[in-house]
């Protein structure tokens, strides 16, 4: 399993999106290896705009599977916000969040987000 990052489902699912994208993300979803989690739900369904956006988001949520962010996550994701201010890393929590949830669940990232190679070497 991969977790797609909003930074990918945004270009990836975009009429006009990066074509290598648009092709990852296309590659991930036939071979049933995209997956997501809260936060990227969220941050996707702030961002829709018009009712194709909406239509793929809700067939999204009846697919793909979704990772549970649970007592375990938060506190990795604490602990990693630690590591990182200690390293002078300013990063987003939502960020740190995504990060923490796929190491917990044991699977990679998949982003244009600079944070995430960032938060890698934690």
């Amino acid at each position: 399993m991969i977790l797609i990052d909003t930074s990918v489902w945004i270009e990836g699912l975009r009429e006009r999106g990066k074509p290598e994208l648009k092709q990852r993300v296309h590659e991930l979803l036939r071979g049933n290896r995209a997956c997501w989690m809260p936060m990227i739900r969220l941050e996707l369904w702030n961002g829709a705009r018009g009712e194709r956006e909406k239509r793929v988001l809700r067939d999204f949520e009846q697919v793909l599977p979704e990772l549970e962010v649970t007592v375990e996550v938060w506190e990795a994701a604490n602990d990693l916000a630690r590591r990182a201010r200690a390293a002078g890393l300013t990063i987003p929590a939502a960020d740190i969040l995504i990060a923490a949830c796929a190491r917990y669940h044991g699977v990679e990232v998949e982003s244009t987000d600079a944070h995430f190679a960032d938060l890698g070497k934690l």
